[in-house]
């Protein structure tokens, strides 16, 4: 099997980023999911909620970009971001998940409420990428983190798996969809990620969690904004289990290091 594509979000619920290589550290991938919307309360705001973030592309040096964050969306001029140096701020996600992070001031502040026509956004940066540890109970170790992702540092989908929940689903489902980190090619069989304990991308050693859980976010069409019912509702009738629907896999970072599309993909 053989690495097919590596994504960032540089910007938790905007554009996805492909890349061509990125380093993985314990936290997930350099750059991903290091900014973050919040409202007047300091918790999160994503595209559940307001769909046409997933219009917002944010660029990096990564992706090209020129600062430390570019935004851009259409009908509106971009914005450059730097990454801030003071001040600190107490955010949370999902109303349970605590952390810190620094406002990045202002005049994108500014520029995101244009854009979202809503007054109380803010944007802010994950100045500590270590400081979140997950739950051991959920099946984590004390050196696993995550920065703003939802539930682990980094999510795997195979090709296999993305064509199987196509041909059963009456709409048109790609991978973008599922927001992967990583699309692994070459799969014999749909979901044969689920049966997977570790993953080694060249020097990077990720451990499986658990599969994903999907939510109404992959509702979304990333191209168009429009909101339909699948391919939840097709999972629902393929992959409902304990009252979820399943597509993906969770991973941690055992052995951080840099990867690149066309790795190969060795699994256990």
């Amino acid at each position: 099997m053989r690495l097919r594509g590596i994504n960032i979000h540089p910007v938790k619920s905007t554009a996805i980023r492909p890349v061509r290589e990125a380093y993985v550290g314990r936290a997930g991938l350099a750059g991903d999911r290091e900014w973050m919307i919040v409202d007047g309360h300091g918790e999160l705001v994503s595209a559940r909620e307001i769909r046409e973030l997933f219009s917002i592309v944010a660029d990096t040096p990564a992706t090209g970009g020129s600062a430390d964050l570019r935004l851009s969306a259409p009908g509106h001029a971009a914005v450059e971001v730097a990454c801030p140096t003071e001040g600190v701020r107490d955010i949370t996600m999902f109303k349970q998940v605590k952390m810190r992070a620094r406002p990045a001031g202002p005049e994108v502040d500014a520029w995101l409420r244009r854009v979202l026509d809503r007054d109380d956004v803010s944007l802010v940066w994950c100045h500590d990428p270590l400081q979140r540890v997950l739950k051991a109970k959920n099946g984590f170790s004390i050196s696993d983190h995550a920065t703003f992702q939802d539930d682990s540092p980094v999510s795997l989908i195979t090709d296999a798996s993305v064509a199987a929940i196509d041909s059963w689903s009456p709409e048109t489902i790609t991978v973008e969809r599922f927001r992967p980190s990583l699309v692994v090619e070459g799969a014999e069989d749909a979901f044969a990620e689920d049966g997977w304990s570790e993953v080694a991308i060249g020097p990077v050693r990720l451990r499986m969690i658990t599969p994903v859980s999907r939510c109404v976010m992959t509702t979304i069409d990333p191209e168009t904004l429009e909101k339909g019912k699948d391919p939840l509702r097709t999972l629902a009738a393929h992959r409902k289990r304990d009252g979820k629907v399943w597509a993906a896999v969770h991973l941690v970072v055992d052995n951080p290091g840099e990867i690149a599309v066309g790795d190969e993909v060795i699994v256990s």
